[in-house]
């Protein structure tokens, strides 16, 4: 249909319908690198942090891809603004539910909360560390497993898991005081 035509010649609806009746990918490719700047653009405005934006960009390039077929795109260009835009703001969302708590990483982690993990000659106490540690989020649990138990770093977490350095700080935080009240909870 479209031979001898180069594809950075063709509009944007051509480039669109060609890549849902044919399923070419280069299609899809080209009409999306074409908003890229666009797109990263939106992600700066929103979520104000370089690396933050450029991710947004490849992310939403992989949630829309597989799923093209099932929207009504009328304006290519109109329609991927308002789902970056989107995008950003659940992003935004998703990370204002969690509290991030910045803290040196090259400072030690505090005595109170290494104790509770180098006092296991006591019974009681190491039981009920394994019952407070069962009782912790899932990702505070593996963060704290892996930082204390693992003696894996911050780094060594971030890189083997979904989350940032920033988050695996978060949860091993939040894990410890968690930990904290239940094990003072448990002792009373």
């Amino acid at each position: 249909m479209f031979t001898g035509v180069r594809k950075s010649d063709l509009s944007d609806d051509e480039l669109l319908r060609r890549y849902l009746d044919d399923a070419d990918a280069d299609c899809f490719g080209e009409l999306y690198n074409r908003y890229i700047p666009l797109l990263y653009g939106i992600g700066l405005k929103y979520l104000n942090d370089v690396p933050r934006a450029e991710d947004a960009v490849m992310e939403l390039f992989e949630i829309i891809f597989p799923k093209m077929a099932q929207y009504e795109v009328k304006t290519f260009k109109t329609w991927i603004f308002t789902v970056m835009k989107n995008h950003c703001l659940q992003t935004i969302r998703r990370d204002s539910r969690e509290i991030v708590v910045d803290f040196n990483s090259e400072i030690m982690e505090s005595d109170e909360i290494l104790h509770l993990f180098e006092n296991e000659d006591d019974n009681g106490h190491k039981e009920a560390l394994n019952k407070c540690i069962e009782k912790l989020p899932d990702n505070q649990r593996n963060a704290i497993i892996r930082f204390f138990v693992d003696d894996l770093s911050y780094q060594d977490i971030a890189e083997s898991s979904q989350y940032t350095v920033n988050k695996v700080k978060s949860y091993i935080q939040n894990g410890k005081r968690n930990l904290k009240i239940c094990i003072e909870r448990n002792s009373k």
